[in-house]
C-alpha cells in the first residue's frame, strides 16, 4: 500500500479515533499541540476509567468528566486549570522542564498521544510542528498514537520532531488556527527592565528567553547587536523581528551552530508562518533542549526568566501567590543550574519591584509561609528591576540583602532596611540606602 492508502484507511473521524483509548490508559497531549476535536470528542469514549490525562500549559478548557472516568493532570497551571487545581479536580505534577520525559514514563511507560501534526509529506511523515517538547521522547513507546491533522500546523525539523504514518493508530483532519498570543503591551517598568538586561547582552551572546512583557521588552533592546545565537525553550513572535534585522546568526554556538533552538513555539501567525519549512530553526526535545549538559556547552549564554518575589537571600519563588499555586517551575530551574556551568554565562531573573499599584514590596525579607522556592539562593545570579541590576553570584548575605534593597521601589527601603537589621542580614550602622 502506499502512503496515501495507509492515510485514508487511518483516517476516522474524532469520536471513533478516541475509541481507541482504552481504560487505564494515560492520554499525554502536547504543549502548543492540543488537538480540540479530540479532546472535545474524548468524553463520547464510553469505556473511559481508570485513565489520566497530561496536558501542560493548557490553552483548551478542561475536561467535564468524572475523576473515577479521567485524572487530569497539569504539569503547568494556566489560567483555564487554575481554579480546577485549587478546587482539587486537577492535579499537579512538579518537575523541571528537562525531566518531563522521564517523569511521564515514569507515571504511564506506553501512553496514548493525541497531538496535532502538519500534513503528511511525501515520504509518509508528519510534524510535530511547534511543540515536540516532553512528546518526541515518548513516541517510540507509545501504546497508540491519534493524530489531529491542520494544514496550519507549520512542518518543523529538528529531533523525535516526526510522526510515521506507519506509527499513527488513527488520525483525523481538522484545519483550524493554531492558538496564538497577541504581543503585550509595555510599560515604562518594561522598558526599563527590557534596557537594564539588554545592556548585559554583548555582540556574539546566546539567549535563552521567552513570552511576556519584559522579556518582550529585552528584544526590543537588541535591535542593534550582532550576531547573537538563540538557544530556548519557547520560541517568541520578537524572535522573528530579529531574524529580519540580521541580529540572529548562530554564528558563535559551539552546539547546534548556525541554528535556533527552542523546544516549543507559541506566538501569532507570522512566528508560524516563519517556522514552517525553515531549516534554521530546530524543534528539540525537553530533554535535550534543558538539558543541563547541554546547556553547560554553551559559552556566553545569557538566560532571562522572571519570577513573582525574591527574598533577601535570593531565593525566587516563581510559581505561587499569596501561598496558592498560580504556575510551575518550567525550565528556570534547569537554566539556573545549568548557567553556572557555563564560561561567562549570565543567569538574569527579572521582576517588577512592586505589584497592587505600588502597595505590595516583591522585594521580600523573606518569601512567605507557603511560597514556593524555584530557584535557590545558590543558584541565584543577577536579579533585575525597574530600578537596576543585583548581581548576587558569589556575594555573601550581607551584600545581597544590600544590594536587593537598592533595585526596591524606594518607597520600601527604608522598612525593608529596618527588616534586614532585625533579621541580622545588615549591621545597624553604616548601611547607606541609595
Amino acid at each position: 500500500m502506499s502512503y496515501q492508502e495507509v492515510y485514508k484507511a487511518k483516517r476516522f473521524s474524532a469520536e471513533e479515533a478516541v475509541r481507541f483509548v482504552e481504560p487505564g490508559d494515560g492520554i499525554i497531549i502536547p504543549i502548543t499541540g492540543e488537538p480540540p476535536a479530540l479532546l472535545e470528542a474524548l468524553p463520547s469514549n464510553g469505556r473511559l476509567l481508570g485513565n489520566r490525562l497530561f496536558r501542560m500549559l493548557p490553552a483548551l478548557p478542561v475536561l467535564d468528566l468524572e475523576p473515577e472516568k479521567i485524572k487530569q493532570v497539569s504539569i503547568f497551571l494556566s489560567g483555564l486549570d487554575r481554579k480546577g487545581f485549587s478546587e482539587g479536580t486537577i492535579d499537579l505534577l512538579p518537575n523541571h522542564f528537562s525531566d518531563i520525559p522521564s517523569l511521564l514514563k515514569r507515571q504511564t511507560p506506553n501512553p496514548v498521544i493525541m497531538a496535532v501534526v502538519s500534513p503528511m509529506d511525501e515520504e509518509g511523515y508528519f510534524s510535530l510542528g511547534t511543540g515536540v517538547s516532553y512528546v518526541g521522547p515518548l513516541l517510540a513507546d507509545a501504546k497508540s498514537i491519534i493524530v489531529e491533522v491542520n494544514k496550519n500546523m507549520p512542518r518543523t525539523f529538528g529531533e523525535q520532531n516526526r510522526i510515521h504514518i506507519s506509527q499513527v493508530t488513527a488520525l483525523i483532519e481538522n484545519d483550524f488556527e493554531l492558538p496564538s498570543l497577541p504581543d503585550p503591551k509595555l510599560t515604562e517598568k518594561d522598558m526599563k527592565i527590557g534596557q537594564t538586561i539588554a545592556e548585559l547582552i554583548n555582540n556574539g551572546d546566546t539567549i535563552q528567553i521567552g513570552f511576556g512583557s519584559m522579556p518582550n521588552a529585552v528584544m526590543e533592546y537588541l535591535k542593534d547587536h550582532r550576531d547573537l545565537g538563540v538557544y530556548t525553550e519557547m520560541l517568541p513572535d520578537k524572535v522573528v523581528d530579529l531574524y529580519e534585522k540580521g541580529v540572529i546568526t548562530n554564528a558563535n554556538k559551539k552546539i547546534f551552530k548556525g541554528k535556533t533552538t527552542a523546544t516549543f513555539a507559541l506566538g501569532s501567525k507570522k512566528l508560524y508562518d516563519f517556522l514552517d519549512n525553515n531549516q534554521d530553526i530546530l524543534m528539540l526535545p525537553c530533554d535535550v533542549c534543558n538539558d543541563v549538559r547541554n546547556i553547560a556547552q554553551l559559552d556566553n549564554l545569557v538566560s532571562v526568566n522572571t519570577t513573582v518575589e525574591v527574598d533577601f537571600l535570593g531565593q525566587c519563588n516563581s510559581e505561587t501567590i499569596n501561598g496558592k499555586y498560580y504556575s510551575s517551575s518550567g525550565g528556570q530551574g534547569d537554566f539556573t543550574k545549568g548557567i553556572r556551568l557555563t564560561e561567562n554565562g549570565r543567569g538574569i531573573i527579572c521582576l517588577y519591584s512592586t505589584t497592587k499599584n505600588d502597595t505590595i514590596s516583591k522585594i521580600v525579607p523573606a518569601l512567605p509561609h507557603g511560597a514556593v522556592v524555584t530557584t535557590s539562593k545558590n543558584d541565584v545570579d543577577i536579579i533585575v528591576t525597574e530600578y537596576g541590576k543585583a548581581e548576587l553570584k558569589g556575594k555573601t548575605v550581607q551584600e545581597r540583602t544590600e544590594a536587593l534593597i537598592n533595585i526596591a521601589h524606594p518607597k520600601f527601603r527604608e522598612q525593608l532596611a529596618f527588616d534586614a537589621v532585625k533579621r541580622g542580614f545588615l549591621p545597624q550602622k553604616n548601611f547607606y540606602i541609595v
